[in-house]
């Protein structure tokens, strides 16, 4: 009793000790990704500053919580340099993409939930460099894309790198991945909660989260949250007044955009894998499919200059009730159109951003309409534009929950959890079979990595006894044959012809387990000529690999698997030496499958 106690404190302080040290790794991906989110947004800003501006220009608005990070130039707009940036920008983005990364190419995120599912969290070491040079390329250039999927693939990167060299196992390997895609979300966005909830519910088009992540997704996020706010501010990214939700009659306008919502976000996933798809069949070499595509961006900037980059300025601008409906609506159609071509034509980028920015647009046309016809309501507009840019994107993404606090988290704003929850869950109801994330899982059943999970589940919830009581009324139930250890060959060969038993146990002269015989066993004896007569039991026999009543299915098979047998010969806890029944792998299996019929 004393050595079971020993070996079982024992258990516990490596199990301890182990939890630690993946911890601490955690804290270093937060470090690492809070670095690499602080070096790409100034990336960003620094080739946004250098092509929008001082090349074309163009000075488009900032939120309100973020200063540039470099002073505003004083050139006049030029139109024709505005359109010929994006197209040089994705050309640029493009021969680098597929000549050194393909993966990076797209908006990201996509890449990592792949990683995450089918590959054990492995990314190239290259990855998380080639997709903050390409992104800040064209984002910089015009490119309608946000900094998500970039950063969810820069921060998976790191992770992943740290978990090839430290030759951690491929559970691991995934987890400390997702903590860094949460690290780097809860980062750039100033949202360290959502950013860890996000990586656990991105994963799956389900509401169904990676309850695994969470914790090392906390520690990461909130390390590399800290670390990017030393830099830049602890202000949320949006500036809001201080809106509320106060009276039940609101519900009525919030139910409505919640519609608006799932049909605009459906429209947009339909519009960005028309595009994508198109681009996917054009016979074109890749490299120059974004260049094709930034050209159509170009075009659009004729007319809609700011559905260009970021364009975080238009929900700014919305929230501030400085915007009418036409230009509102307006921009959020150019904006559907940008970032499909943007992204969805293989240029490298996030979709994040732009669909918060089309979903505080639509919000905001619902939300002055609003304002029209329930003039008693004391309807808020800006409220609308924030509830809007969770509803949108919750719906797009199939991600409810990470997209509420993730929204309050950005502006600053948890008076509106009430009217976000109910429209995020709607819309994300209404809109659910499109997502803008392609390698999302329906649920984790469906996840290649849990399927040893879920073996292990059920088997473990399934006795030997259970399986011997289920066949009493079966032929598999009939009592056990065993065989004395002077029986001959050929009554053994008898014996194996009547019977559909695995194996049979041989008992010596006090009727104890001695050993077992299969019908391999007596297979290769009979090839031999002129041993038959020659032949006992005793003489073939093998040692007898035993397993008790109240043991579990998840014991046999690691045992079958441990001594490479197909068959156990099933004893009593208290009567080790007599057997009982004879348990096969394919019984196992059967008992597996009623199991799963059943439930």
């Amino acid at each position: 009793m004393q050595e079971k106690l020993e070996d079982n404190s024992l258990v516990r302080a490596k199990a301890a000790t182990k939890m630690a040290r993946f911890l601490f790794l955690c804290v270093i991906v937060g470090v690492v990704a809070g670095l690499g989110a602080t070096a790409f947004f100034w990336l960003l800003e620094f080739t946004r500053f250098i092509f929008l501006e001082q090349l074309a220009g163009f000075h488009p608005e900032g939120p309100g919580g973020e200063a540039p990070l470099f002073q505003h130039s004083d050139g006049a707009l030029r139109p024709w340099v505005l359109f010929a940036l994006p197209a040089v920008g994705g050309l640029v983005s493009g021969i680098i993409i597929y000549r050194y990364a393909p993966e990076t190419a797209g908006h990201g995120t996509d890449a990592a939930i792949e990683s995450y599912h089918f590959h054990d969290g492995r990314v190239r070491k290259r990855v998380p460099f080639i997709k903050a040079i390409t992104a800040a390329i064209t984002i910089g250039t015009g490119g309608s894309a946000g900094r998500e999927g970039p950063i969810a693939q820069i921060g998976a990167g790191f992770a992943a790198t740290l978990g090839n060299a430290l030759g951690l196992t491929g559970h691991e390997r995934r987890t400390l991945m997702a903590a860094g895609m949460a690290a780097g979300i809860g980062a750039i966005f100033h949202a360290p909660l959502a950013g860890a909830l996000f990586a656990a519910e991105v994963l799956y088009k389900d509401m169904d989260l990676e309850h695994e992540v969470l914790i090392p997704a906390f520690i990461s996020s909130v390390t590399a949250y800290s670390i990017f706010c030393m830099f830049f501010g602890w202000e949320p990214i949006f500036v809001t007044p201080d809106f509320v939700f106060d009276h039940p009659i609101q519900l009525l306008p919030y139910g409505a955009l919640a519609v608006t919502m799932a049909l605009c976000a459906s429209l947009y996933v339909y519009c960005f894998y028309g595009v994508h798809n198109r681009f996917e069949a054009l016979r074109v070499p890749n490299y120059l499919k974004p260049a094709i595509g930034g050209v159509v961006v170009g075009l659009i900037s004729l007319v809609a200059p700011r559905a260009l980059g970021a364009g975080y300025g238009i929900v700014q601008q919305a929230i501030d009730h400085e915007l009418t409906v036409p230009v509102l609506l307006g921009l959020a159609l150019c904006k559907i159109a940008t970032t499909s071509f943007s992204v969805g034509s293989g240029g490298s980028g996030g979709v994040f951003g732009p669909a918060l920015v089309i979903g505080g647009a639509v919000g905001g046309v619902v939300g002055l309409t609003a304002e029209q016809v329930f003039p008693a309501a004391d309807i808020q507009a800006g409220a609308f534009v924030i509830v809007g840019m969770a509803g949108f994107f919750a719906a797009a993404a199939n991600t409810p929950i990470s997209t509420i606090i993730m929204v309050s988290e950005m502006t600053g704003n948890f008076n509106l959890l009430v009217p976000s929850m109910l429209v995020c869950i709607l819309a994300y109801l209404l809109a659910r079979r499109f997502t803008l994330y392609d390698k999302q899982l329906p649920s984790r059943m469906e996840a290649p990595s849990k399927t040893a999970n879920m073996w292990s589940a059920v088997l473990r919830n399934i006795t030997v006894a259970d399986v011997l009581g289920a066949q009493k009324s079966t032929k598999e139930g009939n009592p056990l044959l065993t065989v004395p250890r002077k029986m001959p060959l050929a009554n053994l060969i008898n014996q194996f012809s009547k019977s559909d038993q695995a194996c049979f146990p041989i008992l010596n002269g006090q009727c104890e387990l001695e050993g077992i015989i299969s019908s391999a066993d007596i297979r290769a004896t009979i090839m031999e000529e002129g041993l038959i007569g020659l032949i006992v039991a005793h003489d073939i026999a093998k040692p007898a690999t035993t397993i008790h009543t109240d043991d579990t299915l998840l014991t046999a098979i690691r045992k079958m698997s441990d001594n490479d047998t197909n068959a156990l010969v099933v004893v009593a806890p208290d009567a080790p030496a007599k057997p009982v029944a004879v348990l096969s792998h394919d019984q196992v299996i059967q008992a597996y499958s009623r199991e799963i019929i059943d439930s």
